[in-house]
């Protein structure tokens, strides 16, 4: 186990610096037209897979990072350039972590690849799982998966929304209730092969923020894919199940059983927290730069104690934002247990610390903050998605609580 630290070594300096010398040189000058294009930023990903950003192998190397720093450093950097181009990049990460977290050795080998391409042919995957009445309810989920014995495939109908590259990826990866009756234990996840018959984008979204990440919903009209295609196999779907009927028939129906999605999800909002922290900082650094050069009245604006000590709460809760999510990421990467939901934690104050800082941001540069001429109006824009997707501030806040209490609170 890495002891936690509070300053990352000479390899993980080295990999930051290239990573901001990236969102410096290439995703900041183009964040702006991106933005107002709400298109996916396809020159902007396909340099990064030259240059092998947007790989696996870079990826696998920052979540395996056993300080567990790998993953929020590289977001932070990232969304530091521009939220929405980082998230174009990034995206296709939480579908390769759903395979790599449930998928055999061949799964793996298969699929994973297939979701990134190579840098002369980049491509996209996505992971679907909120629906139009099951965002942070998954329990609620109605896609269903059916298995056909005498084909040996499963056939998936549905309506998944909100899906990061939904409908123009290459490969998808859709949770399905597999059981209604075992409600949030009888879900399972399923490849969509490229192609497959039945998958169509439905409406794409025209967002307030992140415009440059392809948003949309993701329609499954009798989508029949192979049996190899249920990520961790029929057998090992076929156990589970089991075990889940016998606990809920030991405990009469009532027994609560903690969500393995709520839990996956528990884990890996820290790095969403570290994208919050990224955008912060982007945007504090403009504010200060912008406090000591603008004059009025003959004199910087940052003389005054009303701006001054603006940047300094600024900088203080960006700090503290980063230390939450670090805390939290060695704890994930080493196995210990959020006894107090602290991954929760770090995704809700990073997230509303972005919102507050950009808007401080705008205020700070008055007028001018309030045009596009100036890079934090779209931050601020940018900022307000992350206290909504992987659980919005008040799931955060009913997690915490629930865990801090033991009680099922409503």
């Amino acid at each position: 186990m890495a002891e936690f630290t509070m300053e990352l070594n000479d390899e993980q300096k080295e990999v930051r610096d290239w990573l901001h010398g990236f969102a410096a040189d290439v995703i900041r000058p183009a964040a702006a037209e991106w933005d107002e294009r709400e298109e996916t930023p396809w020159p902007v990903i396909q340099e990064a897979a030259k240059v092998g950003i947007y790989s696996l192998d870079f990826y696998a190397q920052q979540y395996f990072d056993q300080t567990g720093l790998g993953i929020p450093m590289a977001m932070e950097e990232l969304f530091w350039g521009d939220a929405g181009i980082a998230l174009s990049i990034v995206g296709t990460g939480l579908a390769a972590v759903g395979v790599l977290a449930n998928g055999t050795e061949e799964q793996i080998g298969t699929w994973v690849p297939q979701m990134y391409g190579d840098a002369n042919d980049v491509k996209l995957a996505a992971f679907c799982s909120s629906e139009p009445d099951a965002g942070s309810d998954v329990a609620s989920m109605r896609t269903r998966a059916v298995y056909d014995e005498a084909k040996d495939e499963w056939v998936i109908n549905g309506t998944k929304t909100w899906a990061t590259n939904g409908g123009i990826a290459n490969v998808h990866v859709v949770v399905a209730v597999v059981d209604p009756e075992l409600g949030s234990k009888g879900h399972a996840s399923f490849i969509i092969p490229p192609n497959t018959p039945g998958l169509a984008q439905g409406q794409k979204f025209k967002k307030h923020g992140i415009r440059a990440s392809h948003t949309a919903e993701v329609i499954l009209d009798n989508v029949r894919v192979p049996g190899s295609c249920l990520l961790g196999g029929k057998e090992k779907l076929d156990e589970r199940l089991a075990r889940a009927r016998e606990r809920a028939k030991a405990a009469g129906g009532g027994e609560r059983v903690k969500n393995a999605a709520m839990a996956t999800f528990e884990a890996s909002r820290p790095a969403v927290g570290a994208m919050a922290v990224g955008t912060a900082r982007a945007a504090y650094e403009v504010a200060l730069d912008y406090a000591m050069t603008r004059e009025q009245f003959g004199r910087p604006i940052i003389d005054n104690q009303g701006v001054a000590f603006q940047l300094a709460e600024m900088r203080t809760q960006i700090d503290a934002a980063r230390l939450l999510v670090w805390r939290a990421s060695w704890m994930a990467i080493n196995g210990k247990p959020f006894t107090a939901a602290e991954g929760s934690m770090s995704k809700l104050f990073a997230s509303e610390t972005a919102k507050k800082v950009t808007a401080q941001a705008i205020q700070i540069l008055g007028g001018n903050g309030y045009t596009r001429e100036y890079p934090v109006e779209r931050m601020h824009r940018d900022s307000a998605i992350y206290t909504i997707f992987e659980g919005t501030s008040e799931i955060q806040r009913l997690v915490i609580a629930r865990t801090l209490s033991g009680m099922s609170i409503r």
